[in-house]
């Protein structure tokens, strides 16, 4: 083995020069022979040994932003490639989920830059699946045989068409699973025997310690004590708010026209938009204050975005530089700022109390947070709920919506611009339910039925989260796979919904049609339908999200008619959410129809 490493150093001396001189100290070290040739082969999981060396998780999460570092240029370009090559050492040449993603959905591909026109007349403007993709098997790589606990998996990852595969992230074995009936199984029938995954540090710092990453008897409590806010009778009071949000957003697209056209990012505005009515929704009477907390939480979140597509150096987040340091400021203020929101509202408790008693998730919340009898869930008998409890749900609440609703608002849009049939289907029934100028009803919302299809279709092209990943518990079995314990599970939720043995031979083609005998019957599996996942924890404010994008649509095709811009550019891209990397400019046309003015209305 040390005669062929010396050849590869010489070799790759010889090719690339001083790029890889570092890597040739790297190679002859003791820590590739640890961590790629002892280990990377035969265990599933890391050892105990590899556990206590905490920097080597740090390496192994800066895997994921690979593909972007390599895009690095100029002076960055040497360093660049150093350190991804000393990353592919370490890490047995693992690409990482993101990775993944990025060849699945890869912006730079020609086919994402087409133009309009062009999108109107090529069937594959869909987000694709590399054919020459590369999934790591048993067959391909025997040496993994050798780990008895997956030697049960063989007969079901040998085939590279087969929806159960193994990935490696590092040293840890990923299970994907992309069969409805397991993924049944994982999120439904037996979900007791798997956990949710840890996040990525960032997405922890934003999710915060609430429903999105809480687990077991915390997790439970939690959801019981949240559940009553998005009870579709507490969210149709949020009607007359929402709608009146974008009334006025309408009315700025206008002012912004200088004819009867405007174009429009729509991205941007639809994110306004929806911060809007989750601020209503977890802070309800202290909704000023709401805003604020969000609005550096917005700020916070773009941070986190930058940060995720730069290459991600083991202990870089714990330096003082200056996007760090204007981080944990920001992390500061929101504490501060959520701690003063609750105990203000603590403090007029009993008028709210009084009042027929809180509707929103802060007030809700705190209800629960002062009740004096037992919830058999501290042993100390401390409240169930705490004040940081209570902020943590908060950000959470904020960091799942947001951008979700905002998201599914833009990618519909997009399709309806594309489709311009189905724009006027979804205009004569929202005529039909509400007439030409009239704010939506909460009874009119249940009558939109072309819209929830379409709302749907664009749910199953473009999934917000593209995959979820889980862990094993305990040994388990799976579809006649043993799984050991730790074992994580990767559900490709954007391939499920495009596999066409599942959608059919139109699965990449935009056709709402499917839905119209409703989710169940959509498809061949009433389980191939996932984008707010499935069992207990499904997302519990996928109804206000469906209920703000129907209000949306329904007042903007009453309004307008749209197509797209000759700027667009097809670039379905995965930054912690699957969102268009160039946006979505739009162009809106006033109907000339519709003459009257919403002031005349009193709207």
């Amino acid at each position: 083995m040390d005669v062929e490493m010396d050849t590869e150093r010489r070799n790759r001396k010889r090719k690339h020069g001083c790029v890889h001189f570092l890597m040739d100290s790297f190679y002859s070290c003791d820590l590739v022979f640890t961590y790629y040739y002892k280990y990377m082969h035969k265990e599933p999981c890391m050892t105990s040994s590899q556990t206590g060396e905490a920097w080597m998780n740090e390496v192994l999460n800066g895997v994921s932003n690979r593909d972007v570092g390599e895009r690095f240029q100029h002076s960055g370009e040497a360093i660049s490639r150093v350190f991804h090559e000393v990353l592919e050492a370490i890490t047995g040449r693992s690409k990482g989920f993101h990775g993944l993603a990025r060849e699945m959905i890869n912006p730079k591909d020609p086919t994402f830059q087409l133009t309009p026109h062009q999108i109107m007349n090529e069937k594959r403007y869909m987000p694709y699946f590399k054919e020459d993709m590369v999934f790591t098997t048993l067959e391909q790589h025997p040496d993994y045989m050798e780990c008895d606990e997956l030697r049960d998996v063989r007969g079901s990852v040998t085939n590279n068409e087969c929806p159960t595969f193994l990935v490696w992230f590092g040293p840890t074995v990923r299970l994907t699973v992309a069969e409805p009936d397991l993924i049944r199984e994982i999120f439904s029938s037996k979900s007791e025997f798997y956990e949710k995954n840890e996040a990525h540090p960032l997405i922890k710092q934003l999710e915060g310690d609430g429903l999105l990453s809480l687990k077991g008897e915390k997790w439970a409590l939690h959801r019981k004590i949240i559940t009553p806010t998005f009870h579709m009778e507490n969210l149709k009071l949020l009607i007359p708010m929402a709608t009146s949000s974008v009334v006025r957003m309408l009315g700025k697209w206008l002012d912004m026209s200088n004819s009867d056209e405007v174009e429009i990012e729509v991205s941007q505005w639809y994110q306004n938009l929806t911060e809007e009515t989750v601020t209503r929704t977890a802070f309800g009477s202290s909704y000023d204050d709401g805003k604020h907390i969000f609005q550096l939480q917005a700020q916070q979140m773009v941070l986190a975005s930058e940060a995720f597509q730069k290459v991600t150096i083991p202990g870089y987040r714990f330096l003082p530089t200056k996007r760090n340091r204007e981080s944990w400021r920001l992390e500061r203020e929101i504490k501060k700022c959520l701690m003063k929101v609750i105990e203000r509202r603590r403090e007029n408790w009993d008028n709210e109390v009084m009042q027929n008693g809180p509707k929103d998730l802060l007030g809700l919340m705190i209800q629960a947070s002062t009740k004096k009898e037992s919830v058999n869930y501290s042993p100390a008998m401390a409240p169930a709920i705490t004040t940081r409890d209570i902020a943590e749900e908060c950000k959470s609440f904020f960091f799942a919506g947001e951008q979700t609703t905002s998201n599914m608002l833009t990618w519909t849009t997009v399709l309806l611009a594309m489709h311009p049939q189905w724009q006027v289907i979804a205009r004569d029934e929202v005529l039909k339910v509400c007439g030409p100028r009239d704010i939506p009803t909460k009874d009119d919302v249940t009558k939109l039925k072309t819209l929830t299809m379409i709302l749907n279709e664009s749910l199953r092209l473009y999934p917000p989260i593209v995959a979820s990943i889980r862990r094993a518990k305990a040994d388990v079995q799976l579809g006649g796979c043993k799984v050991p314990r730790g074992t994580e599970l990767l559900i490709p939720i954007l391939a499920v919904h495009h596999d066409q043995a599942i959608w059919g031979n139109d699965a990449n083609e935009f056709n709402p049609a499917r839905f119209s005998d409703g989710v169940a019957r959509a498809a061949k599996h009433p389980v191939s339908f996932i984008p707010f996942g499935i069992g207990v924890r499904t997302c519990i404010g996928q109804n206000l999200a469906m209920l703000q994008a129907k209000l949306t649509l329904a007042i903007i095709l009453q309004r307008f008619s749209f197509r797209l811009s000759p700027k667009y550019q097809h670039a379905p891209t995965v930054l912690m959410l699957l969102y268009p990397q160039y946006g979505a400019p739009i162009i809106f046309k006033s109907l000339s129809s519709n003459s009257s003015t919403d002031e005349d209305q009193g709207l």
